[in-house]
């Protein structure tokens, strides 16, 4: 009778282990999987959800920007984040910095993980203060 070699038996555990590891990830992908008749989530790479909220007294707002061709010559520009946000009906100027966050030029400096995040920091700032448009022809 021959005996298990190392690398059998290494083969035998290592084919195991992948097989567990294949069940876990199909139980966690059925049991993330949305329910019937409800809405699924919206994509990673769909942007940040919109919002309208208070905050310190100031309405803060948020929404995906339109897709004419004012915002797609901004977008072009390097100026566009496929965002706005408004701080009182105010535009407060958000910028998307790749994977690593937001910012606004009142906190340049500091990266937050939504455009909420930012405005949010931008009105405790101000300190009651408005925002001043943001006009990069000037």
């Amino acid at each position: 009778m021959s005996r298990l070699t190392r690398r059998q038996a290494l083969g035998a555990v290592t084919s195991a282990a992948a097989g567990v590891a294949l069940i876990g990830v199909a139980t966690a992908s059925a049991n993330t999987a949305p329910a019937k008749g409800k809405a699924a989530t919206p994509a990673a790479g769909a942007g940040p959800a919109p919002f309208d909220e208070v905050f310190r007294g100031r309405r803060i707002q948020g929404l995906p920007t339109e897709t004419d061709a004012h915002a797609h010559a901004h977008a072009h520009a390097g100026h566009g984040t496929g965002y706005r946000v408004l701080i009182d009906g105010r535009e407060l100027h958000v910028m998307q910095h790749g994977k690593s966050g937001w910012s606004s030029p009142i906190n340049h400096y500091e990266r937050f993980s939504s455009p909420r995040e930012a405005a949010r920091t931008a009105v405790t700032a101000l300190k009651g203060a408005a925002v001043v448009p943001f006009d990069p022809t000037v």
